[in-house]
């Protein structure tokens, strides 16, 4: 599940966020790690120009900062930067700090990459905002060779380039953190084909992933990459139970085996995970909703 709090766009954040903060987001990671699931994740800008402010909101943690603090106060559960847009920074300063947090945390990084959408974040670090697909593209070749086995890596590209450099520590994992491409877009899809160890969808509806997985499958297959990849999917909102306020009409809710009804759909279409959010007030009913769907539903999805 995404985290709350650390992103607080229009599109997803409920009231409540607005006035939460570091104990919320311990208390929301803790229930995560305890109740089985799968990663935590958080999202990725530097900064919001005024025109989307309104929408965007300004509040969007570091994801490395984020995702250490609570590697420390978790065990088993992975950290996901869903998205981190790398193309905003060399490969070996990302390198340098995902690899730390991987180390830190006992080997529980997944590395979420994605092209970015923000221009002014782009202008404003000195990047070629209609070049990212490519800067992207590079810089996960980059970041596969800087987060593998080598002390003393080497890349060798048309925008990056090092060799004879050490970095350590190492990633805890081998032979490296294993790097998820974002993003639903022709490009992106072929990036994740091409590139990447997992594919994140960013909003398909679950009638249209059918398809978007056929053409994923199939790209991979003509670039000869037999590694298999996982896949995931964004499911509707959730909430376990019959809600007594307004959910939202596009919300998923009712009983425990309806909802793991539904969500096995998702299976059959050849998704390996899903990432869930759950509409809530407060705090408190969020993770009464985490305990509600890791007892009542989880346990009928197969996994």
């Amino acid at each position: 599940m995404q985290l709350p709090v650390q992103s607080q766009s229009t599109l997803y954040a409920e009231p409540w966020e607005a006035g939460a903060g570091p104990a919320d987001l311990a208390a929301v990671a803790g229930a995560a790690d305890r109740l089985g699931f799968c990663y935590i994740a958080c999202c990725d800008h530097v900064a919001i120009p005024r025109r989307l402010a309104a929408a965007m909101g300004t509040t969007w943690y570091d994801p490395v900062a984020t995702l250490a603090y609570l590697a420390g106060l978790t065990r088993r559960v992975r950290l996901l930067s869903h998205v981190a847009v790398v193309g905003l920074r060399h490969p070996l300063a990302t390198a340098k700090q995902y690899a730390t947090l991987d180390r830190l945390s006992g080997g529980r990084l997944i590395l979420g990459v994605g092209a970015g959408h923000v221009r002014e974040e782009f202008e404003a670090l000195g990047v070629d905002f209609a070049e990212r697909g490519p800067v992207l593209d590079e810089a996960v070749d980059a970041l596969k060779a800087a987060l593998g086995p080598e002390e003393f890596p080497e890349f060798a590209g048309q925008r990056f380039a090092f060799s004879g450099l050490g970095q350590s520590p190492r990633p805890a994992q081998t032979p490296r953190p294993p790097v998820w491409v974002g993003g639903s877009s022709p490009a992106a899809v072929r990036r994740a084909a091409v590139r990447g160890d997992g594919w994140l969808p960013q909003g398909d509806p679950r009638e249209e992933l059918p398809r978007q997985i056929a053409r994923l499958r199939m790209l991979r297959e003509q670039a000869g990459v037999e590694a298999p990849i996982e896949i995931g999917a964004i499911t509707e909102p959730l909430y376990v139970g019959e809600p007594g306020w307004h959910v939202g009409r596009r919300t998923l809710s009712g009983k425990p085996d309806h909802l793991a009804e539904s969500l096995r759909a998702y299976a059959a279409m050849g998704v390996h995970q899903i990432q869930v959010r759950f509409r809530s007030r407060s705090r408190e009913e969020l993770i009464e909703q985490m305990e509600a769907f890791a007892s009542g539903v989880a346990p009928h999805l197969g996994a």
